[in-house]
């Protein structure tokens, strides 16, 4: 009598012979070809995970001594160059260090004032926000000039100690997103509000000022750097003007006030070179006597007139360059 029913064959029985096993190997499910790979793995004292076999560490040091080849490391494996982790469901994660080089103690301690400072600004624009929610915006304000210097310390300190890394970079980077971005647009949409504009039209201008600095920041990190100009103008010199202006700028009709802000977060994503702040500084001592002059006259409206000859050459620096294509080389 013939058997009714068959106990089902589990990978670790042996495989059957013949045509059978041939047609299995060939046909079949993807899933049946990855069962028939875990078979053969665990037949040769290893595990396979996607074809590829990993053997454990006590047959490794078996076929070592009898002189057979050795065999490459899983870990390393599963990391090299073009391979697709995401494969490997079972691969082990590989852990990057967040200082590159010699890991010693003083550069560690380099390592961790440089990200201090990072870390300060991201505080520092909490701060702000938290100081322009309860009306004190003279403090909020002079919170975001102490981020625009902690930018410029941790970046300077990095390169200075020689601990840069892309850790670091991109720490920066999301750090002037939260302060120069997000708390720069609440400071000033509670500032705006404050001094009898709508909030129906200082909502967007200050969104404007979050979306442009987000895509500043990335195209910025993804940019080739020029050593004589920015492109667009830099999220820090945003920042720095809209806090001066709540400390010392002039009063401005509600549609002024949100046309100047809304200018400077366009102004952030425009291609417009501009020239970095170095270059300004080292500009003949005879060109700021007529600034000086004007700030003792009058400091909002000598504000107002310096920030808007910066935010005008960029368009001017542009023609000039369709003019003389040598004339942004960088320096």
């Amino acid at each position: 009598m013939a058997r009714v029913w068959r106990r089902r064959r589990s990978i670790d029985t042996p495989r059957p012979a013949g045509r059978r096993w041939a047609r299995l190997r060939r046909g079949g499910s993807r899933a049946t070809q990855v069962l028939v790979r875990v078979a053969r793995g665990r037949r040769r004292g290893g595990s396979s995970v996607a074809g590829e076999q990993v053997l454990y560490p006590e047959r490794d040091r078996r076929l070592s001594g009898r002189g057979a080849r050795p065999l490459a490391d899983p870990i390393a494996v599963l990391a090299a160059p073009g391979r697709d982790l995401a494969a490997h469901e079972t691969s082990v994660p590989v852990s990057i260090p967040l200082l590159p080089g010699d890991r010693t103690p003083a550069r560690r301690l380099k390592f961790a004032v440089v990200n201090g400072f990072t870390v300060g600004s991201l505080l520092l624009g909490m701060a702000a926000i938290f100081l322009a929610i309860n009306a004190e915006f003279k403090f909020a304000a002079l919170a975001l000039l102490g981020c625009v210097v902690c930018d410029g310390l941790d970046g300077g300190l990095a390169r200075r100690f020689s601990v840069a890394s892309p850790f670091g970079a991109q720490m920066d980077s999301l750090a002037d997103l939260s302060a120069f971005g997000v708390a720069t647009a609440v400071v000033m949409y509670q500032w705006l509000t404050a001094q009898g504009v709508s909030a129906v039209a200082a909502a967007p201008a200050c969104a404007s000022v979050v979306v442009c600095a987000a895509i500043r920041l990335a195209r910025f990190n993804v940019s080739p750097k020029n050593g004589r100009y920015f492109c667009g103008v830099p999220t820090t010199m945003t920042c720095a003007v809209l806090a001066l202006h709540v400390l010392v700028g002039p009063t401005l009709p509600a549609p002024a006030e949100i046309v100047a802000v809304a200018a400077l977060a366009v102004a952030m994503v425009t291609s417009f070179p501009y020239a970095k702040l170095a270059r300004v500084v080292r500009l003949p001592l005879w060109l700021w006597v007529f600034p000086a002059i004007c700030a003792m006259i009058s400091v909002p409206g000598t504000f107002a007139a310096v920030v808007a000859g910066y935010v005008v050459s960029g368009p001017l620096v542009w023609l000039l360059h369709r003019r003389r294509p040598t004339a942004l080389v960088a320096g």
